[in-house]
């Protein structure tokens, strides 16, 4: 099935997140009880509620917001190019990434491909243009369509092969498969602080593309193809 799809209407997506506001003492009473409430149930024995906020609200819709977005395809050589959406403007990112779906070069046959996109990356993006106020694409908009017309790929579902209980990271799964990938910066649970602390947005869109990449490069061990060479 996998040999079947045409690799240059793929789109490779990663997506990086922080909460919406950088500490918690800058919510009001009514967003701190929101997030109280909301989870309530998953604190660990004795954490506060404020500890929870810096460790999670980053990757919850409500709370949250996205601050990258970077996106390769596959070119006829058989090379990738990738481009990010990047800044603290958050409905400008979503705005232009959104703006890129409508193109030309796109169609309606388009596939997003991330590893664990279909638990994060696409509801959470679909999440936050909602309360953006942007009307959602025909990729991420999956009211009244049937599980085959959802044209959604996700690397972490393909290697679970049915095993609904199992989870694999991106940097396993490369590892597993022989991808090398640079382990030289930051990882996910270090965006935040990157984004508030040193305000390096650069950075962290590298991190970003470098995600997409080995997205694209554990597709390509799927389809037993060579790896790929990027594009500058």
């Amino acid at each position: 099935m996998l040999k079947k799809l045409p690799s240059h209407k793929i789109l490779f997506l990663d997506i990086e997140t922080v909460p919406e506001v950088g500490k918690w003492g800058e919510l009001n009473s009514e967003w701190q009880t929101l997030w109280t409430k909301k989870v309530e149930k998953q604190l660990a024995e004795n954490e506060t509620p404020e500890e929870f906020y810096g460790k999670r609200a980053g990757i919850l819709a409500e709370f949250g917001k996205i601050i990258c977005i970077s996106c390769g395809i596959i070119t006829e050589e058989n090379k990738i190019r990738i481009k990010s959406f990047y800044g603290d403007n958050e409905s400008l990112i979503l705005r232009e990434f959104n703006e890129m779906l409508s193109a030309k070069y796109f169609d309606s046959n388009l596939i997003l491909c991330a590893h664990n996109g279909k638990e994060f990356d696409f509801p959470f993006m679909a999440r936050r243009m909602i309360i953006n106020g942007i009307e959602l694409p025909q990729v991420l908009d999956l009211q009244g369509k049937k599980p085959w017309e959802i044209l959604h790929l996700d690397t972490m579902e393909l290697w679970k092969f049915g095993d609904y209980k199992h989870y694999t990271s991106l940097n396993l799964l490369a590892a597993v498969l022989g991808i090398p990938t640079p382990k030289d910066d930051i990882d996910g649970s270090q965006v935040a602080s990157v984004y508030y602390n040193d305000h390096d947005l650069e950075r962290i869109k590298i991190y970003c593309e470098k995600d997409v990449l080995t997205v694209a490069q554990i597709f390509r061990k799927f389809r037993n193809e060579a790896l790929l060479e990027r594009l500058d």
